[in-house]
C-alpha cells in the first residue's frame, strides 16, 4: 500500500488486520497523519508480562488528529494473556507523558480489536475513539 497520510512512504503490516486499519486511517478525514511503529523507529514501553518478566511492547500506530493531539493504537486481532498489562503500561505511559512535558501535545489511546471493529465499521477516528473504551476504565 503507497499511503497518502503517513510519515513513511510504505505501510507493512504485521497482520492483515493492521493493513485494514492503515487503510482506514487513510480514509479519515479528522486524521492528519499516522506511523505504523515498526522495530526501526524504536518506539517501545517496557511492561511487567504475565509470567512477571520485564518485557517489551510495541504499540501498532501513532496516529495524529491536530496539532495537540496524538493517539497511540493498539490493534488486536486476538487478544492475549499479555493484552491487559501492556495496555495498562500504555494508559499510565500517556498520563506520565501528559503530566511531565511542557508542550501542548495530549496523548491518549485506543484499543482496536478486529472483531469490533468489524461490527461497528467507524466512518473517522473521532468515532472510533468514542466506541471503543476498552483499558480506559479506572480500576
Amino acid at each position: 500500500m503507497m499511503p497518502k497520510k503517513s510519515v513513511f512512504n510504505g505501510i507493512i503490516g504485521d497482520s492483515h488486520f493492521e493493513l485494514e486499519f492503515a487503510n482506514f486511517l487513510e480514509q479519515c478525514g479528522d486524521v492528519i497523519s499516522y506511523a505504523k511503529n515498526y522495530l526501526a523507529v524504536h518506539f517501545k514501553l517496557d511492561y511487567v508480562n504475565i509470567g512477571g518478566d520485564i518485557s517489551n511492547y510495541y504499540p501498532d500506530f501513532l496516529v495524529k488528529l491536530s496539532k495537540g493531539k496524538v493517539i497511540v493504537v493498539e490493534t488486536k486481532g486476538r487478544e492475549d494473556l499479555d493484552s491487559p498489562p501492556k495496555m495498562a503500561r500504555l494508559k499510565q505511559w500517556c498520563e506520565d507523558i501528559n503530566a511531565a512535558q511542557l508542550s501542548e501535545i495530549a496523548y491518549d489511546f485506543v484499543f482496536v480489536d478486529d472483531v469490533d471493529f468489524e461490527k461497528c465499521k467507524p466512518k473517522n477516528f473521532t468515532k472510533l475513539m468514542k466506541g471503543f473504551k476498552a483499558y480506559k476504565q479506572e480500576k
